[in-house]
């Protein structure tokens, strides 16, 4: 099963980036390009343990859906979204928020598996892992620029 990490160095709080994080609106906007919305469950405000949501999104030319939970949650350290229904075998997110004298470091663990066996085997070897790290990032340099903002403007 593929897993992979991002750590991102984050000018801000702590507390800020953990609550950002978990910000429905903050997730749709900066996953923009790819069309992606809350379409049940929690679909705006803040999640936490045991909210659900059901994601929508266009990757590769086709609408998929994605149902999450947030199974584990300690403010302001810790939480996890994973998978209950969608197209992957397994997905789990796991993310840490670190307090340093710098601001926060927020790490990110993904473990996922495609579906369709050897097939699915394929397909994150050559496509899913990269592509799933894009987006990761991608996310989390919108989570940066949003907290380290209001930080600044804050201060």
């Amino acid at each position: 099963m593929p897993r992979f990490e991002v750590v991102t160095l984050i000018h801000a709080p702590v507390e800020l980036v953990f609550d950002t994080s978990l910000s429905v609106e903050t997730h749709t906007s900066s996953m923009r390009a790819s069309q992606e919305r809350a379409v049940a469950g929690v679909t705006s405000g803040q999640l936490t343990l045991g909210d659900q949501v059901t994601w929508q999104a266009r990757h590769f030319g086709i609408v998929w859906r994605l149902t999450s939970t947030i199974s584990a949650f300690t403010r302001p350290s810790f939480f996890v979204d994973e998978q209950v229904a969608g197209p992957f075998h397994r997905w789990h997110h796991a993310h840490h928020f670190q307090a340093t004298t710098d601001g926060t470091v927020m790490r990110d663990i993904i473990d996922f598996a495609a579906p369709f066996g050897p097939l699915g085997v394929l397909a994150e070897f050559l496509v899913l892992r990269r592509h799933m790290t894009k987006l990761i990032l991608l996310r989390n340099q919108h989570i940066k620029a949003l907290t380290e903002a209001a930080t600044h403007n804050a201060g």
